[in-house]
């Protein structure tokens, strides 16, 4: 598998000193948070676009995911959200990334069928979308669909190969369902990985990798066992909580741990 990691973890760090850090550490790839306040978002030009994959190019990483915040379950009008998305994807494709991340984004008042089919109905017409640039967009484990299970009931209504799911460990645990049951749901749709370790289900403060409650071992040999040989991606919510420890300084020992867990495994 290869290993990457979140700029959510980096806030508002310049894209070379990013890549540079990728590329020190050993890392193969970056998750770019795509937020106004962050180097890269969908407001940038051909130019700062260029620039931007030029640089990861220039160092061997690889942009792995332009991560978005478009809620694609959340009660309302389509067409905002589609033309958030095609920005997104229009950014990922300018960059080379593979893949976009959206949220589920539900109201948690609506009864869940409402919500699964306004999700199912949006990402289809993304997907066509992203079909044509040659991009995924990856519907994340996270708020009103926690689990596999969850994301799989919108996952099944789309039926279209470029709308997949991107698997946050913490949120499926949160949400009391077992690796192996996460697996088994996401993987027709899985695009990859995100890692991650919390203190504990009432503090999730981000911890280094290991140092956890978060079953980290248990993801990686559900992975291996099922010869899924995607990316892991480790997004470290440094920009939610300022008291934690800095990245840079977790990252080589991150990589480690990832590497010991993946031998393990094998």
């Amino acid at each position: 598998m290869k290993l990457a990691f979140s700029t959510l973890g980096v806030p508002g760090l310049p894209v070379p000193d990013v890549a540079r850090l990728a590329a020190t550490h050993g890392y193969h790839g970056v998750e770019l948070r795509a937020h106004p306040e962050e180097p890269v978002h969908p407001g940038l030009d051909r130019a700062e676009r260029d620039r931007v994959a030029a640089e990861f190019k220039a160092v061997g990483v690889e942009v792995l995911c332009v991560a978005g915040y478009t809620r694609v379950a959340a009660p309302g009008d389509d067409a905002p959200v589609l033309a958030e998305l095609q920005e997104l994807l229009g950014l990922a494709a300018d960059l080379g990334a593979p893949f976009v991340r959206v949220f589920p984004g539900g109201d948690p008042d609506l009864p869940h069928e409402e919500a699964d089919a306004t999700a199912a109905r949006r990402l289809g017409t993304a997907a066509e979308h992203a079909a044509d640039l040659g991009v995924r967009v990856l519907l994340e484990t996270h708020d009103s669909h926690r689990t596999g299970a969850d994301a799989m009931r919108v996952l099944g209504l789309v039926g279209h190969r470029r709308a997949g799911a991107l698997w946050d460990v913490m949120h499926t645990w949160l949400g009391g369902e077992q690796p192996q049951d996460t697996y088994a749901a996401l993987s027709p749709y899985l695009g990859y990985v995100q890692v991650k370790d919390i203190a504990s289900p009432d503090d999730t403060t981000p911890l280094p990798l290991g140092s956890g409650v978060l079953p980290l071992a248990e993801c990686v040999d559900v992975l291996c066992q099922g010869g899924w040989d995607g990316w892991l991606c480790w997004e470290y919510e440094k920009r939610w909580h300022e008291s934690a420890a800095p990245l840079p300084d977790l990252l080589g020992p991150g990589r480690d741990h990832l590497s010991r867990l993946l031998n393990d495994a094998a």
